[in-house]
């Protein structure tokens, strides 16, 4: 059996349709997909700022993006700014090693629902992560990671994509 199509015919473009915007309904579905994700001891240690296009929130995100996301970023119809709970409740750990990797794996599920929607995403962290996180001052324990833009492609996937063998995968960084 090969790799499913929706895994495969994946990409994440650099130019967004500008004119195409996302419903309210379709940031819900993204959502829903991104809270079915699996975490330790279902934690669920993720959270989302969600940013659409023409609408205050964007503008709020917009203006702590690098230069060189600020050329392409701002067309996508979606900006998500996620964010980690990296402090374990009712513990004595001062850091969850697994919030991180849950947060990815939520991405992950967020990601695939958009390609399923036909829609694309393009992650990221060429952002101001000092100045945003003072502009959106999450709660305690919580901390920034990256963003996602989320839109219909401008563009077509690549037809030759180039990704690392599984041979590759099974040997490297072993010394």
């Amino acid at each position: 059996m090969p790799v499913h199509p929706l895994l495969a015919s994946r990409f994440s473009p650099l130019m967004f349709d500008p004119a195409w915007t996302v419903t309210e309904d379709d940031v819900e579905l993204l959502l829903d997909a991104a809270r079915w994700a699996p975490s330790a001891g279902n934690s669920q240690p993720w959270a989302y700022f969600v940013a659409r296009r023409d609408e205050p929130e964007h503008k709020r995100v917009v203006r702590h993006l690098a230069r060189s996301s600020a050329r392409w970023a701002p067309s996508a119809s979606l900006l998500i700014v996620t964010m980690a709970h990296r402090y374990v409740e009712d513990t004595d750990w001062a850091y969850s090693d697994f919030a991180d990797y849950d947060l990815g794996q939520s991405v992950a599920h967020l990601t695939l629902q958009a390609h399923a929607m036909d829609l694309a995403c393009r992650q990221f962290r060429a952002f101001d992560l000092e100045s945003l996180t003072a502009d959106l001052d999450p709660g305690p324990g919580w901390h920034i990671l990256s963003m996602i833009a989320v839109g219909r492609p401008a563009e077509n996937r690549p037809a030759d994509r180039e990704r690392r063998s599984t041979a590759d995968l099974r040997t490297a960084p072993w010394a």
